[in-house]
């Protein structure tokens, strides 16, 4: 009976959603809002402690049936995912005062989270896909919700991006069926070495096709450019979360596929992981590039993050115990600067209605909160001690130096991750630099809301904090990345 817990971290967000969409009035849609996402996190811990075992919830034609199962993967992404979601929900009470059709907003964030934590629990590829798709349409609503020209465009885009993305993944569902000892995700793959011998080729090329495909929610080339565009016409809370948390389930499903589906030990040393880490090299370098040509704040923060989730597909094509740890950490880190770093720019957004980087010049004099939030954020994603982002960092060069590839993919590797750091100090601390140290005052002019928004700065303050504090002591979620390497590896 244990099993059914699964379906409750699904389901309450689910039960969230249609309260959001039905409560007009703003303060019991926050407290019924923030009691359910609360629940959320309590339901989670049981999942946590313990072993619930494996719950079919429905037999589809033939062999195909949607399961749930809870192992370390699950355990790891769930867990910060709900954490993150909450405070970024609190943030969004106040942020979206200013916005038309709140209710149908809260209602698509919070059925996004259900989706998030199905793919989590997915324990076959038919559910991961399932959940992948249901994902793709609840966030969609989000890209479309200001209803503007732009917003249509960039949300058919990302749906086309996404479902060309998917589509190559379903080739792989239908492939690999026959060459699978069980449907169920399991450490070490469950591929039949035997029948899979003959077609070693093509079952390559369908792995490179799949992470490609899952790619794309990750923001890897060659299907990276819907992130740039749909990202920031949303609106700030759930430019965030797509950007910090969403672009990570494309993370999850290359886990299932590389560790799960295949097994490291049949992709090591072949062509499809030198193409995907090259892959992820050049999305790398692009998204850096790329992000120093934005004046859009907005902008530059999402090509931002097609540069920096690459770093954990870099990681995780390692294929050794060091290059997942770091590529796990890296997972977490980004996530908590990410969600900062978006949520600040709302938050100067809602100020000021300023979206460009040359407008903000002394805008720290005015919110020195906001911006101190902002530069921590900023230098973890650069890799700056004591930020969790240099941790991150730290253990993925380890990871490459320990690698066993080539000395041209493993040094021109590090080469990249180094290029990188400096081109991220170069596109973001200047920003910094011109908050704090204008050489002329803010235009007080263009503050638009003198209203204090207190919910705004505790989710600022706090994710920030968690940065520092994860830095510092990462020991406190080593346990829990070491559970995952230790069940790969």
């Amino acid at each position: 009976m244990y099993e059914y817990w699964l379906l409750l971290p699904i389901v309450c967000p689910v039960l969230g959603a249609l309260a959001a969409a039905l409560i007009r009035t703003v303060k019991v849609r926050r407290l019924v809002l923030s009691a359910v996402l609360l629940l959320e996190i309590l339901l989670l811990l049981p999942v946590m402690a313990g072993d619930m075992g494996t719950l079919q919830i429905l037999e589809l034609a033939g062999n195909l049936r949607l399961v749930l199962r809870a192992d370390a993967v699950s355990k790891f992404f769930s867990m910060f995912i709900a954490a993150i979601w909450f405070f970024v929900a609190l943030f969004a009470f106040e942020y979206m005062e200013h916005e038309h059709h709140r209710q149908r907003f809260f209602c698509f964030f919070l059925l996004t989270l259900a989706t998030l934590i199905g793919v989590c629990f997915a324990a076959n590829l038919v559910t991961l896909y399932l959940f992948y798709e249901l994902m793709t349409l609840c966030t969609v609503p989000l890209v479309l919700h200001v209803g503007s020209k732009d917003a249509f465009d960039a949300a058919w885009k990302y749906l086309a991006f996404s479902v060309t993305g998917a589509s190559f993944a379903l080739l792989g569902l239908f492939v690999l069926q026959r060459y699978c000892t069980t449907d169920l995700f399991t450490a070490g793959g469950v591929l039949d070495t035997a029948m899979a011998g003959d077609d070693r080729q093509l079952l390559l090329a369908v792995f490179l096709l799949m992470i490609i495909g899952f790619g794309c929610k990750a923001g890897m080339f060659p299907l990276h450019a819907w992130l740039p565009i749909a990202h920031p016409v949303a609106p700030g809370p759930a430019h965030a979360v797509m950007s910090g948390l969403v672009t990570k389930m494309g993370v999850v499903a290359i886990i299932r596929v590389v560790f799960f589906l295949y097994g490291w030990e049949f992709v090591i040393h072949t062509w499809a992981q030198t193409t995907v880490l090259i892959l992820s090299l050049i999305t790398v370098v692009i998204g850096s590039t790329l992000a120093l040509r934005q004046d859009g704040l907005k902008k530059r923060l999402a090509f931002s993050s097609v540069s920096q989730v690459s770093y954990v597909i870099f990681g995780l094509m390692l294929l050794n115990p060091v290059a997942l740890q770091g590529a796990l950490y890296q997972t977490l880190f980004h996530a908590l600067a990410k969600n900062v770093l978006f949520m600040a720019t709302a938050a100067i957004i809602y100020k000021t209605y300023l979206t460009q980087v040359s407008q903000l010049r002394g805008v720290g004099t005015v919110y020195p909160i906001t911006l101190w939030c902002f530069s921590l954020a900023a230098l973890s994603l650069i890799g700056i001690p004591p930020t969790s982002g240099f941790v991150a960092k730290w253990v993925l060069v380890q990871g490459a130096l320990e690698s066993s590839e080539v000395g041209l993919l493993r040094y021109g590797g590090l080469a990249v991750l180094m290029l990188s750091a400096l081109l991220t100090a170069t596109y973001l601390l200047p920003i910094v630099t011109n908050a704090f140290f204008p050489g002329r005052e803010f235009d007080n002019s263009v503050i638009h809301r003198q209203k204090k928004t207190p919910l705004m700065w505790v989710a600022l303050c706090t994710l920030t904090a968690a940065s520092l504090i994860l830095g510092m002591f990462p020991q406190l979620i080593t346990p829990a990345v070491d559970a995952i390497v230790n069940a790969l590896f």
